[in-house]
């Protein structure tokens, strides 16, 4: 008989706790990164979230875009300001942020889903008030900070057995506001607001590092804390630890940074032993201890 497929068969055995799991869960995955530009490693992440949804959990993608935005402005000539390394964001490039989060990247990853079997719908914050924001900062313009989140339309998709896709594009408290909202952030609040089993924030890097330079598989909210005020967490990695303390405190049960580069990570980090990132949780112990 073929190795291979007893290997197939012997992985999908082990996995069978963790498919136990997770049927009725609901998982919220950032994605972004290198892989949104890649064709590949696009219809690679559609399949996970597809499979995802066979086995009976509930996915919610939210997806960031920031290199195309990148992209467009600079064709139209609209120049970029920048506020402690934050884009300023004024009427105009609000303008392309929704046109090309909404517009273009949304749908590719929709069809990509598609593409694969699954069904699924894209939305923004602002269809349904799904996430209505305020101003985070008013020295950055239209940056938004959630602060109602209406996540029915999101329980209505899943009970028509379709997965959402949602642009971080969230509608303001006054008339014909538009805010531009962290790709991080938006995931976060939507996670939040589900009570979440988990949050998967996808990167391009492999996990929360400690003082050696190690990616700690596992730790807890005190800890990030801790290695947040001794500076070994800093630069990108502070507002998604940031994103994840916010997302626990507010009833997700853990959340992990994990390497988007990495094949297959999601389903590493949810069906196997070994993992795929940085778990950050308070007490809730994983169906086995976690090996790498």
């Amino acid at each position: 008989m073929n190795r291979d497929w007893i290997a197939t068969a012997r992985t999908l055995s082990e996995a069978l706790p963790y498919l136990q799991r997770y049927t009725g869960a609901v998982v919220v995955v950032k994605f972004g990164g290198n892989a949104m530009g890649d064709e590949a490693a696009m219809a690679e992440f559609a399949r996970d979230i597809v499979l995802m949804r066979q086995v009976g959990m509930n996915p919610v993608v939210v997806h960031g875009g920031g290199p195309m935005i990148n992209d467009l402005l600079s064709r139209l000539g609209i120049k970029s300001e920048f506020v402690r390394g934050k884009r300023v964001t004024d009427k105009a490039t609000v303008e392309v942020v929704e046109m090309v989060l909404t517009g273009l990247v949304n749908k590719r990853i929709v069809q990509a889903i598609m593409d694969e079997g699954g069904r699924a719908v894209g939305l923004s914050g602002k269809d349904d008030d799904l996430m209505v924001c305020v101003a985070d900062d008013p020295e950055l313009g239209f940056v938004g900070k959630p602060v109602e989140m209406n996540v029915q339309v999101l329980r209505d998709l899943f009970t028509a057995g379709i997965i959402p896709v949602v642009a971080p594009v969230a509608t303001g408290m006054e008339a014909n506001e538009t805010f531009n909202v962290n790709g991080d952030t938006a995931a976060g609040a939507i996670a939040g607001a589900l009570q979440a089993d988990r949050l998967l924030l996808l990167t391009d890097v492999s996990g929360v590092k400690n003082e050696a330079g190690e990616v700690m598989t596992q730790l807890t909210p005190d800890e990030v804390r801790d290695l947040t005020a001794k500076g070994v967490i800093a630069g990108g990695m502070i507002p998604k630890t940031e994103t994840a303390l916010k997302a626990i405190e507010e009833g997700v049960r853990a959340v992990v940074i994990l390497d988007g580069r990495v094949p297959n990570a999601c389903l590493l980090e949810l069906f196997t032993d070994h993992g795929a990132g940085s778990l950050i949780r308070t007490t809730e112990p994983r169906v086995k201890p976690r090996v790498r």
